[in-house]
């Protein structure tokens, strides 16, 4: 039990004449700096650059375009305005849905295909 007492909370030690060692002040120091170095590159840049793919994409959409939703609906692009997009899914059948909710372009040529 006193073992796992002196892990959690550690010892305290009388400072020697030497005090401690700058090589422990800088590993201490080290350690935070590398893991927000691996989480910018790991998980902030990556998001970010998605970010501004889908926006480049958002804005580049126009009529005609074929399009799939964020939720999976498949259709061509009729009128695009400032926020709203309206896209047909079938013959006659319309919606409108947010910029924002475009989940990717799809090739010319299949809208007509699944029809």
């Amino acid at each position: 039990m006193e073992n796992i007492l002196n892990f959690l909370i550690q010892d305290a030690m009388a400072q020697t004449a030497g005090g401690p060692s700058s090589e422990m002040g800088l590993m201490n120091l080290l350690f935070p700096i590398v893991l927000i170095v691996a989480f910018y590159f790991l998980l902030i840049r990556p998001q970010t650059k998605r970010a501004k793919e889908h926006k480049q994409m958002v804005d580049a959409v126009k009529k005609g375009d074929e399009v799939v939703t964020g939720g999976g609906v498949l259709g061509r692009v009729t009128d695009v305005g400032e926020n709203f997009l309206q896209v047909e899914i079938a013959d006659g059948v319309q919606i409108k849905i947010q910029k924002q909710a475009l989940g990717s372009l799809m090739p010319k040529g299949t809208y007509k295909g699944t029809l």
